[in-house]
Order: C-alpha cells, then sequence, then structure tokens
C-alpha cells in the first residue's frame, strides 16, 4: 500500500479548490492568532496604552501615518486595521493554500508554513516596510520574527494539514 507522501501524485482540481478555499479560512485564523500575539506583546513591552498600536500600524497601510497619532480617532484607525489585516491575511493563506495542496505530512504543512511566514517577515520587514511603511521598522525584529513564523505561519501550517486531514485527501491511495 502506497502513501502519496512517498509517490508522485498530481495536484488535481480538487486540490487547488481545496488550497483556495481552506486558505482563505487559514488566513483568518492564522491572523486572529498573529494579532492576539501582537497585541499582547505590544502591551506587555510598552503598557496597556500600546495594545491597539498593531492595529493603528496596520490601519496606517490605509489610512496614512497620522493615524498612528494617539489624537486620531482609535475606532478608525482599529477598524482600518483590522480590515487591511484580515484582506492581507486572507491573500497569504490563499497563497499558501495553493502551495500546501502539494503537500503531503504534518511535517510538510508546519514546516513549509513556517517558512512561507519567514518569507512573509523577510519581503514585509526588509523591501517593503523601508519603501512604503517606515512606521513598521520601529517594531522589534525578533517580535516581528516570532510573530510572522510561528503565530502567522506554523499556525497556517497546522490548519491546513488538520484541514486536509479531514478532506480526506491525506488517504492512501492504492
Amino acid at each position: 500500500m502506497a502513501y502519496r507522501e512517498y509517490i508522485h501524485t498530481p495536484v488535481t482540481s480538487r486540490d487547488m479548490r481545496w488550497g483556495l478555499q481552506q486558505g482563505a479560512i487559514a488566513g483568518i485564523v492564522a491572523g486572529i492568532v498573529f494579532a492576539a500575539f501582537e497585541m499582547i506583546v505590544s502591551a506587555s513591552m510598552m503598557g496597556a496604552d500600546a495594545f491597539f498600536m498593531p492595529l493603528r500600524m496596520i490601519g496606517a497601510i490605509a489610512l496614512g501615518p497620522e493615524a498612528l497619532d494617539p489624537g486620531y480617532s482609535l475606532v478608525t484607525a482599529g477598524i482600518a486595521g483590522v480590515v487591511v489585516h484580515f484582506v492581507l491575511a486572507i491573500i497569504y493563506g490563499i497563497i499558501f493554500g495553493e502551495i500546501a495542496a502539494m503537500l503531503r505530512g504534518p511535517v510538510a504543512f508546519i514546516a513549509a508554513g513556517s517558512l512561507f511566514g519567514l518569507a512573509l517577515w523577510l519581503i514585509n520587514f526588509y523591501v517593503i516596510a523601508p519603501i512604503l511603511f517606515p512606521w513598521f521598522l520601529e517594531s522589534s525584529p525578533l517580535v516581528q520574527f516570532i510573530a510572522h513564523t510561528f503565530f502567522f505561519g506554523s499556525v497556517l501550517g497546522y490548519y491546513l494539514w488538520k484541514s486536509h486531514q479531514r478532506s480526506g485527501l491525506e488517504e492512501p491511495v492504492l
């Protein structure tokens, strides 16, 4: 009896549909975990007033750097931050979901998810932020590495692996 992780099997349109749908859901789940981590760490490192700073920073992508000002409406900055954050999380989840459609086994999913999160951190913080969103450079690189790699990427990979198991796509090929 051969299992898919040991033999080559082509990726089907069913696999691709699964990656699209489950990738979007995984992006939302990982986005929630990521945001919670960021907000808790922000408050613990800089005080309770900084709890919503990650949402302000993300909201500033759409609203401009004035959203970072404490006098700027927290509701407006927060809502913009949530919307931008989840749009990006869904897009990243779909991209990784399509990659994950080719994977088999928990180690492959979680390791690839972690590497995907690491790549997001490197691209977002060392390519995009210096040019377009310099306020992100004020955050701790270590915290951002941990957040992107483990609290987004690993969660993304784990969720998609569990979803893959439930879908029957991990079943042995006879």
